[in-house]
């Protein structure tokens, strides 16, 4: 046997043993029973589906599952009797546990009155896409109500647009079919109707500012929670003072439209007090 032979027969021999072996070691790590480390746990209900604000919570909307015990939530139930017959108040995904904080207290009833503080009210407005800022008006968002109000004297200039109340929080954005369709589109909410929660001051404001004019929506920075305070703003203001038309003058014989002169200058009478003396000075 020459020494090629040699080296591939050895190397032959080399690669059945690995073979061998690596199935053997294979064997062996199969036949090994798994071991299971018991992680104690409690019981809390989630959600088995998206439960959206004003559902009343029935059996079929929960299920208990098991909960790692080093990692409780706060205020979470183990017992679906806990929960059932409550109204939500707060958005609760699929498999978000349920707390005390997101639903309603026993007999407060669904929809969406439970979601409306104390000393408050709820007050719905009708918008469209624009109004609604393109559909990225949603619950919780904080916004500014404008109003545009024409005045009814037939003068355009006098037309007015101010805002009348700032930083009031959404309740709620569309009908529950428009928020159900954004949800499974996967797109901005065309909103038809926002709720606003204001006092009862604010809600007199926008229900006169609903009544005599436009409304318009101004989304606004959650951490901007100064109050917007303005003077408005008028026709004759956002266009301004209008030049005066030029004027035809002759120059050279010819005829050409020249820039009005400009107007004199206002002249002030200032009236002087020296000692008992009175005297009205002219002042230019």
């Amino acid at each position: 046997m020459n020494r090629r032979n040699r080296t591939v027969l050895v190397i032959a021999i080399a690669l059945v043993t690995a073979t061998v072996a690596s199935y053997g070691v294979y064997s062996a790590v199969q036949r090994i029973p798994v071991r299971q480390v018991e992680v104690p746990s409690v019981y809390a209900v989630v959600a088995s589906a998206h439960l959206p604000v004003g559902t009343l919570v029935t059996k079929d909307h929960v299920k208990v599952v098991p909960w790692p015990a080093r990692n409780p939530v706060p205020g979470a139930f183990a017992s679906i009797d806990q929960v059932v017959d409550r109204g939500v108040i707060q958005p609760v995904a699929e498999n978000e546990p349920l707390t005390e904080s997101k639903l309603a207290p026993t007999g407060a009833g669904a929809g969406l009155p439970p979601t409306i503080p104390a000393g408050m009210r709820a007050i719905s407005v009708k918008v469209n896409e624009v109004i609604g800022v393109a559909g990225f008006v949603i619950p919780g968002s904080r916004v500014d109500v404008l109003v545009t109000v024409d005045n009814t004297s037939g003068t355009r200039d006098e037309s007015m647009s101010r805002v009348v109340v700032s930083n009031v929080q959404v309740l709620t954005a569309g009908t529950r079919f428009d928020q159900e369709k954004a949800r499974a589109d996967g797109k901005p909410i065309q909103t038809t109707v926002v709720t606003l929660l204001a006092t009862p001051p604010d809600a007199e404001r926008i229900t006169l500012a609903s009544a005599e004019g436009k409304i318009m929506l101004t989304l606004r920075n959650p951490m901007d929670t100064l109050p917007t305070e303005t003077q408005g703003v008028r026709v004759a203001n956002l266009l301004g003072t209008p030049a005066p038309p030029p004027v035809a003058k002759k120059i050279k014989g010819k005829t050409v439209m020249v820039a009005p002169p400009p107007p004199a200058p206002k002249i002030y009478t200032v009236e002087a007090i020296r000692a008992a003396k009175r005297s009205e000075e002219v002042v230019r």
